[in-house]
């Protein structure tokens, strides 16, 4: 390990080993992501244990449908109203609350959203009626040891724009009404109590990670100054990269949801009015404007990034790269072209991490969500050469921890 630089307040440590590296910004004072769990099609309830393989008690969620939504034109892409999972807190935890965005990509023309509106993530009535909590939404403090007992919420996602959109396409039949979505939940978990959290976090994983960075400052909004607000962005972090055709496939991607969903004029401003539109749906570009506390966890071996972004099908029509992004067994020169994409992150979160309110935990896990894992989030599962696991960095930096 050695110090890249170092201030009375902060530092940046770097830790290297053969199977991991981390970069994790230090306070004095403190593939998709619904794939990521396991889905279950059970019984209608709210709150159920169910043993898995492993052996392990898991608690399985019931899903709210939020039926006035619908009066507020906050619906899914097929008309149906929003939902989400709600596990309610306890005893220490009863006024706290995580919020948590579910992830699934996007959609990037009418076609693609066509599609996309007959799944899950473009309908509420084909969502899984349960789901499981783990991870950071686990409810067992040796699992989850900051966040166990907190009030959390689910929040579905089926807007096919990390819900930012805000308009409709009659002739298709499509609403793109992702912003509105996210304001109606927010509004029915307020009335359920959050309106009185001391405590809040909002997270994402995937796309999901993305809208927790855009909707941030908002969710920040709903509370008074008094009550602890942060968010967080789980394999969120998505680079404007070259793929190796040489092409940047993903900013073809974001053209494609900008202008499908006319989000032009509902990107953060503090960044159209300097960028195109489609580059601030990147990350890189917008998070040093956002005002709210902002903890980025990511790897630099993104798995959903190395398939879809660097080495996707239309860049790699011979497959070569296929065993590298499918399963990360990559030669030499695949690895060192992967070196510059970490190389990249790295360098794009230099200022962001700079700020003592924010933090950074990058790992070099071949993963996307790390969050809403148990073998990931978990803290006793650190890999060699890191100081601690994800869920103590996490809640260091939340809870502003000391640090010795």
């Amino acid at each position: 390990m050695f110090i890249f630089s170092k201030r009375k307040m902060n530092a940046f440590l770097w830790s290297w080993s053969l199977t991991g590296f981390f970069l994790l910004n230090i306070l004095a004072n403190g593939v998709m992501g619904s794939d990521e769990m396991d889905l279950f099609n059970i019984f209608n309830g709210t709150n159920v244990f169910q043993k898995q393989d492993d052996g392990a008690d898991v608690l399985v969620v019931g899903l709210t449908l939020v039926q006035t939504a619908a009066a507020e034109g906050a619906v899914c892409l097929d008309g149906s109203v929003p939902g989400y999972h709600l596990f309610r807190g306890s005893g220490s935890g009863a006024n706290k609350w995580i919020i948590q965005l579910e992830g699934g990509a996007w959609c990037d023309s009418i076609k693609d959203c066509q599609n996309r509106k007959k799944s899950r993530v473009g309908s509420s009535t084909l969502m899984e009626k349960q789901i499981n909590f783990k991870g950071i939404l686990s409810n067992k403090a040796a699992e989850n040891p900051d966040f166990y007992n907190w009030n959390k919420a689910e929040v579905r996602y089926c807007d096919g724009a990390s819900f930012s959109g805000d308009s409709e396409n009659k002739t298709a039949q499509l609403q793109f009404r992702g912003k509105r979505i996210f304001l109606a939940v927010m509004e029915d978990l307020m009335a359920k109590g959050m309106r009185h959290a001391k405590q809040a976090l909002l997270n994402g994983c995937s796309s999901g990670g993305l809208s927790a960075i855009l909707r941030c400052d908002d969710f920040s909004s709903l509370f008074p100054h008094t009550t602890k607000v942060k968010c967080m962005s789980d394999a969120g972090f998505f680079l404007d990269a070259v793929d190796i055709s040489g092409a940047r496939s993903l900013r073809r991607m974001y053209s494609g949801v900008v202008n499908t969903q006319g989000l032009q004029n509902l990107l953060p401003r503090t960044c159209t009015r300097h960028l195109d539109p489609t580059m601030c749906l990147f990350p890189q570009n917008i998070i040093n404007q956002v005002r709210t506390p902002l903890f980025i966890l990511n790897s630099a071996f993104d798995s959903w990034q190395i398939e879809n972004s660097i080495a996707p099908p239309s860049a790699d029509p011979s497959g070569s790269w296929h065993n590298c992004s499918s399963s990360f067994k990559c030669n030499a020169s695949q690895m060192q072209f992967l070196e510059g994409f970490k190389k990249s992150m790295l360098d794009a979160l230099k200022t962001f991490s700079m700020s003592s309110k924010n933090g950074v935990f990058i790992s070099s896990r071949w993963a996307h969500c790390q969050a809403e894992r148990k073998d990931t989030w978990f803290p006793g599962n650190s890999q060699p050469g890191e100081d601690k696991g994800i869920a103590v960095a996490v809640g260091d930096w939340y809870f502003e921890r000391t640090k010795k």
